[in-house]
């Protein structure tokens, strides 16, 4: 019954996502260790996120850039085929604290950036965006600098975002069930997660122009690092 709680948590978080374009898959993510199994948190993850990106791009349609995706596809490729070695070698116990110490370095620490603008810096976006999600699931704030130099619009940067982060999360989900993940289990979640995070994309794309970014992110920074800590200790009080 505890998995019930993640229903009304990926709606907000995917609403949170539809107003500022980031930040839904990494606070959702942080609350998953405890409800669902470690080996099943990064694929559930990506299945419910696949939802929430998707539905948010189609809500948001005529933003839609599809000249982002072919260098984007080609690597994010590459770095789910990487991704999957590294993947296949961890120990899942100490996965939550993984996906914390990387949330929490995300979250304080300035985010790397690709050098150029163009097609090039498009494909090692996703190739290290999807290899490190292969890894700990919430890498959606890493390519927003990059799109912010293309196009700086709000609803632009949130549409297509969501957009190559559809990619991703489809590209992972197939790697997952190439490494033998089964969702036979988790349909039922699964189903319930997606219908929440559509409705929370939904709202979100409503909510978009009327909420302040600024204070917005103070708090949400403050709640991503509270259970981040959580994360961390997990492993070490079971």
């Amino acid at each position: 019954m505890s998995e019930l709680i993640l229903l009304p948590v990926a709606l907000l978080t995917s609403c949170l996502a539809g107003v500022m374009g980031m930040g839904g898959g990494i606070l959702l993510i942080a609350v998953m260790p405890g409800l669902v199994p470690a080996a099943a948190i990064i694929p559930l993850h990506a299945a419910t996120q696949l939802a929430s990106n998707g539905s948010r791009a189609l809500f948001g349609w005529r933003e839609l850039d599809w000249r982002i995706v072919p260098a984007f596809t080609t690597g994010a490729l590459l770095g789910a085929w990487s991704g999957a070695g590294v993947y296949q070698a961890l120990d899942l116990h100490w996965l939550p604290a993984l996906i914390g110490v990387f949330i929490l370095v995300i979250t304080w620490l300035p985010l790397p950036k690709v050098p150029g603008g163009g097609q090039f810096s498009l494909a090692a976006l996703g190739f290290y965006q999807t290899g490190l999600g292969m890894l700990v699931g919430a890498t959606g704030p890493l390519g927003a600098a990059l799109l912010m130099r293309r196009n700086n619009a709000r609803d632009w940067v949130v549409v297509n975002t969501a957009l190559y982060m559809s990619v991703n999360h489809a590209i992972r989900l197939a790697a997952f069930v190439a490494l033998g993940f089964s969702f036979a289990p988790w349909w039922q979640l699964t189903l319930g997660v997606v219908v929440a995070v559509t409705l929370g994309s939904w709202l979100g794309t409503r909510l978009r122009g009327r909420v302040s970014q600024t204070d917005f992110r103070r708090w949400f920074r403050l709640l991503v690092t509270v259970l981040a800590l959580r994360m961390i200790v997990l492993p070490f009080l079971s």
